[in-house]
């Protein structure tokens, strides 16, 4: 037979009132609704609770306490790392042990952003950049059309190996096109990173003879470009297909581009501000976006 449950605090407390009020352990028992041998060990002070069961706790709380100084020496070290100097300390545990320990201390872990490394010059590029921009609005940066406020113009194209040859024939036979049915005779700012096809002295030609402004943009920037959160829109809505041959891989990518509304993009362009005022807050460093 398994071992019963112990008495709760307010199982006690009717028992103690049960026996004020002269009531037999018999009739305690019944009353409660458990053994009599029950209130025979509560009554006569013999009562405790049950041993615990479980496996029995694999670290000492002076050991727990080596781990605590390890982490607090520097808090940007993987599990497996505070377990390599922890047991070299003299605790031999596992990783689940240590995540557990470390769980318990307060702390989270946390998969640090991958950010781009700036250097110096890098930096003050990025700084003086934001500064020039820093009094555009969201019309300036979205182009939107006066006669349709609530529409936003957005372009994007999907190539492997691009070299700068490849890329001007990209932009030949499909930016070209799309430009003429988007802004028609309108002027528009063309902005594109700093990968090497699209710096190429041949791509900045092309554009010249084209007579198409580029936004000038600064190296290692992809915070600044709200296009990199439409591609991980892409990416997100694409981890739960299934593509088993190349056409069906293009018909998802295309379905997940298709799918970004003109709601995202606006949303997306609105941030433009925000992003310029923290790049100028962080001095030029990478920024949350």
């Amino acid at each position: 037979m398994g071992k019963t449950a112990d008495l709760t605090a307010v199982e006690k407390a009717i028992i103690d009132t049960l026996k004020q009020e002269g009531k037999t352990q018999k009739e305690i028992s019944e009353r409660i609704g458990c053994s009599q041998s029950a209130v025979s060990r509560h009554l006569s002070g013999k009562s405790v609770g049950r041993k615990k069961c479980g496996r029995k706790r694999c670290t000492t709380r002076r050991g727990d306490r080596t781990l605590r100084k390890i982490v607090e020496k520097d808090r940007f070290q993987t599990s497996g790392d505070l377990r390599k100097q922890w047991t070299e300390s003299g605790v031999e545990t596992s990783r689940a042990t240590v995540y557990r320990r470390v769980q318990e201390m307060g702390y989270r872990c946390r998969i640090p952003q991958v950010k781009p490394l700036l250097n110096q010059k890098q930096r003050q590029k990025r700084l003086t950049w934001a500064t020039e921009k820093q009094h555009w609005t969201v019309a300036q940066w979205s182009k939107s059309s006066v006669k349709y406020p609530q529409s936003v113009m957005v372009w994007g194209a999907m190539s492997a190996a691009v070299n700068a040859a490849s890329y001007q024939e990209i932009l030949e036979h499909f930016m070209l096109p799309s430009a003429e049915k988007l802004y028609g005779d309108e002027d528009f700012i063309f902005q594109h990173d700093l990968a090497p096809a699209h710096s190429a002295k041949t791509t900045g030609k092309w554009f010249t003879d084209h007579g198409i402004t580029v936004l000038n943009w600064p190296a290692n920037s992809p915070d600044l470009n709200p296009i990199e959160n439409l591609w991980d829109i892409v990416k997100r809505k694409l981890r739960d297909t299934r593509p088993n041959t190349l056409d069906e891989l293009k018909a998802a990518i295309e379905a997940s581009w298709a799918s970004i509304t003109p709601q995202q993009c606006h949303r997306l362009i609105a941030s433009m501000p925000r992003r310029i005022e923290a790049v100028i807050s962080a001095k030029g460093f990478p920024t949350k976006y």
